[in-house]
Parts: C-alpha cells; structure tokens; sequence
C-alpha cells in the first residue's frame, strides 16, 4: 500500500494581534499539556498508567486556541483525546494525574481514566471513547441551552474520523435545523486512527460537508495558535448572536502515534518530522520572541513552572488510594424499586 504523502505547511507569519500577557498565557497552556503528557508517556511505559493512552501532543494549538475563546460558563464535549481540554478548562493538574492512574482522588475516582474525564464544575461533560460519541450529546446540551434561554454555547471536538459517522450527520443536521448554539470543532489530524484522510472520505473538504447542512463553516490552520483563536472567536460571536451553530475544521497533526498500542506504520518518517518543525508550541515561541513578547529568560522561567507543576501532580496520583475493593460495584448497578 502506498503510504500517502501529507507536506507541512509554510511557518505561520504575520504580527501576533494580542498583548504579552495574554499571548504568554496562551504558550503557558499549550506547554503545560505537552509537558503533561510527555511525563504520562513516560509513566505508561513504568506502567504507573494503564490502559489506552492517546496524546495530544502536536495539537495543542487547537485546544488551547478554541477553548480560550469560549467562556468559563459554556459547555464543552471532548474526545478520548482529551487532557489538553480538562488542563485548559481548568481541572486541576493532581486530580488529572490521580485519574490516570486509576486512584479514587481522580475526577471520576478513577474509574474513567484516560478516556472519560468528567468535570461538572468546569462544564467538562466528559471525554468519549467512542469515535463521535460526543456528538448527539452535545446536540443535546445545546437544546436544553437554547429551551432555557441560557446565553451559552456549547462547543464539541472531535476528529476526521468521525465524519464518517451517522451520528455526525444526525447531529450536523438538528443543529442546522434546530439553529442550535453549538460549535462544532474538528480536530483533522488527516489521519483517523492509522487510516489517511483520503481514503476514508471520498470529499476531502470538511467544511463542504457542514455546508451541505446550510451550516455556516470555516477551515483554520490548526498549528497556528493566533488562526485558531481568531477563527474560534468569530464563529462564538455569531453562534451567540443567534445566527445558529457554525462547523470549524482545525487542519492539525499529532506527533505521537494514535494511541501507545500504534506502531504507527501509515505514516513517512520524514512527514512527521517536517511537521514537527512547524509544531505549534516552537513556532509560536519564535514569534513571540521576534516581536519582544517573550525572552529566553521568560520561556525558561514558564517552563520551570510547568515542570513544577506536574512534578507536584505525579507526587499527588502517587500518594493517592486505590478504590475499597468494597466500593467496586458502587454506581454500577441499581436494582429496580432501589433508593437512589
């Protein structure tokens, strides 16, 4: 089979439309997710971590870009690649770690792990280890937002490979229908699991598809923090204007493989690595210095906080418990006629 050749894109160009506070901030988030899940790379392969594992690692930009343009108030549905959203929306980094592992102190006490971070105080309604599971519930969200008359917008990430899915198009379609606040964000890693964007849809064209549903639709450069950011903003707006629910394909790519049990054969050496060096996080830092936002000094002191601070949640998942063997069949299952 011949492996499918996807080139990199030109670096990002132009000045970076925000003040030195807000743009550090912005290289903050995207270097605690890549630092984050490097140490959980690291802890897998100590099997302090278990089960499926798959990184964000190279699509930071898309996370940390989107969810910057959404409010603390509004919802957000993720995929089973989803650290990046929780640490962003605002979950703390210990019980992140503490739910890797599989201890009780995790967001779900560590009975979801990796694939189903949970976070009701953040409007994190949950990571979904079904390919495009998200997708009807997030219509779902939107509806009772939109019956209440609640102002927020409900934004659900998910990746190409879930446009192959049915309930992508039910989804795409009651919300077009319904002119539902809902912000469809796909991630386009051009890869579903290990099979090429082109050979498993015969459009190509992402936003062609939301078009067909009268969808208002825009393609962003998904390594390019600022055309995320400015791309998220623009579609908020309008979704907040009542204009109905917008599609955003954010074109990215993942460094890592699809998850730790990938050996990542579909892919050329080489493409990898040209993309890496157009990684969100190097070219953004590069920016910011050219334009005096951002010395050496400021990056070496950011990353020394971030390496501090998933120091401190690694020393927190492992000074956590494990679940009373007790407890196991709690909220498993409820007799008929049982008290709640």
């Amino acid at each position: 089979m011949t492996v499918i050749d996807h080139p990199a894109p030109e670096p990002p160009t132009g000045p970076i439309p925000y003040d030195r506070t807000f743009a550090q901030a912005l290289l903050r988030d995207m270097v605690r997710i890549r630092r984050f899940e490097e140490t959980c790379a690291e802890l897998y392969g100590t099997g302090k971590i278990r089960g499926f594992l798959h990184l964000y690692i190279g699509e930071e930009a898309v996370g940390v870009g989107a969810l910057h343009a959404l409010s603390a108030d509004d919802n957000i549905v993720a995929t089973y690649r989803e650290h990046g959203h929780a640490l962003v929306r605002g979950m703390d980094m210990g019980v992140l770690m503490a739910e890797m592992y599989g201890k009780r102190e995790g967001c779900a006490r560590g009975r979801g792990g990796s694939m189903h971070l949970f976070d009701r105080k953040h409007r994190l309604f949950g990571g979904n280890a079904i390919v495009g599971g998200g997708l009807p519930l997030s219509v779902g969200l939107a509806l009772a937002e939109k019956m209440q008359g609640s102002n927020r917008i409900t934004a659900c990430f998910f990746g190409d490979g879930a446009v192959a899915e049915g309930a992508f198009h039910e989804s795409m379609n009651l919300a077009a229908l319904w002119k539902l606040p809902l912000l469809f964000c796909c991630e386009n890693n051009l890869y579903a699991m290990g099979t090429a964007l082109e050979r498993h849809q015969a459009q190509t064209d992402l936003c062609a598809k939301a078009t067909s549903y009268a969808m208002a639709a825009q393609s962003a450069d998904g390594m390019d923090i600022v055309a995320v950011h400015e791309a998220a903003k623009d579609a908020v707006a309008g979704i907040r204007s009542g204009a109905g629910p917008v599609f955003l394909e954010l074109r990215t790519y993942r460094f890592r493989a699809h998850s730790m049990y990938d050996p990542d054969l579909y892919r050329q050496a080489a493409e990898i690595e040209a993309w890496k060096q157009r990684g969100p996080i190097h070219t953004f830092t590069a920016r910011l210095k050219a334009e005096g936002k951002l010395s050496e000094e400021d990056f070496l002191a950011l990353d020394a906080a971030v390496n501090a601070e998933v120091t401190k949640a690694k020393a927190f998942a492992d000074a956590g418990a494990w679940e009373p063997v007790e407890d196991l069949l709690k909220d498993v299952y409820t007799p008929a006629g049982a008290a709640p």
